[in-house]
C-alpha cells in the first residue's frame, strides 16, 4: 500500500502497520468468499490473520467497515471497466471485437470480486447510502463509456437520434451484472459460459449500434 493510512484514532500507521491493515482485508476478503457476510467475526477475521482482535479494532470500526474498505478498492479497480472501450471502433468487424472484449472484461470483473460484489448488492438493496454510492460508481464505469459510444454512433448518423444513450447503456449493464449474478442458474440451465458470453456481446452489439454484428 501507498500514501498515508491512518488508525481509527487518526494516528498515521508506519509500514508495518500498513501490512498488517492489508493482511485483515485479505483474510476477510477470502472469508467473504466462503461465508455469509453476516457470519463474519472480527475474531474469526483477526485470527486467520494471525493477530488480535484489539489489532483490528486499531484500523477499523468493525467488520462493516472494513467490507467498506474493501468496497471502496474495488469500485477504484473498477475503471479497468471505462479503459476497455477508449479509443474502439463499433463498426463491421472491429465493433464486433469491441463488444466481445468490453462483455469479457465485465464478466471477468464481476466474476474476481463476486463475493464483495454480493455485499455491496445486499447493502444497496437494504438503503446503506454508503453501498449504493459504491454501487452506483462501479456501474457507471460502464455505462458512461457505452453512453459515450452510442452518443458518437448518432452524432455519425449511425444510430437513431431518437434513441437513448443512457437509458440503452444503462439497460446493458443492469443486465449484464444480473447476468453474472446468476451464473450458476444458467448452468442449471444447461448454459455454457462459453455460450453466454458471445451471446451478451451479441446483445451488446446490437443494443449500442441497432444492428447484428459482423463477424
Amino acid at each position: 500500500m501507498t500514501g498515508q493510512v491512518r488508525t481509527v484514532d487518526g494516528r498515521v500507521a508506519g509500514r508495518r502497520g500498513q501490512a498488517t491493515r492489508q493482511k485483515l482485508l485479505d483474510c476477510l476478503s477470502e472469508m467473504l468468499n466462503s461465508s455469509p457476510y453476516r457470519d463474519v467475526k472480527v475474531i474469526d477475521v483477526a485470527r486467520k490473520a494471525g493477530t488480535s482482535p484489539a489489532t483490528f479494532y486499531q484500523y477499523f470500526p468493525d467488520v462493516e467497515g472494513a467490507v467498506l474498505e474493501i468496497a471502496e478498492q474495488m469500485a477504484s479497480e473498477s475503471s479497468s471497466l471505462s479503459e476497455v472501450l477508449e479509443g474502439r471502433s463499433w463498426v463491421g468487424k472491429a465493433g464486433w471485437q469491441t463488444a466481445q472484449d468490453f462483455v469479457d472484461d465485465f464478466l471477468d470483473f464481476w466474476k474476481k470480486n463476486d463475493a464483495i460484489l454480493r455485499v455491496v448488492d445486499l447493502g444497496a438493496a437494504e438503503g446503506d447510502k454508503r453501498f449504493a454510492k459504491l454501487r452506483l460508481k462501479i456501474l457507471n464505469s460502464a455505462t458512461t463509456p457505452l453512453t459515450g459510444s452510442i452518443k458518437e454512433l448518432q452524432a455519425k448518423g449511425r444510430v437513431d437520434k431518437d434513441i437513448n444513450p443512457a437509458a440503452v447503456s444503462g439497460a446493458l449493464v443492469v443486465m449484464l451484472s444480473g447476468v453474472t449474478s446468476q451464473l450458476k442458474g444458467f448452468q442449471t440451465w444447461g448454459v455454457k459460459q462459453a455460450d453466454l458470453r458471445p451471446t451478451l456481446a451479441q446483445l451488446v452489439h446490437l443494443g449500442v449500434t441497432g444492428k447484428k454484428p459482423t463477424k
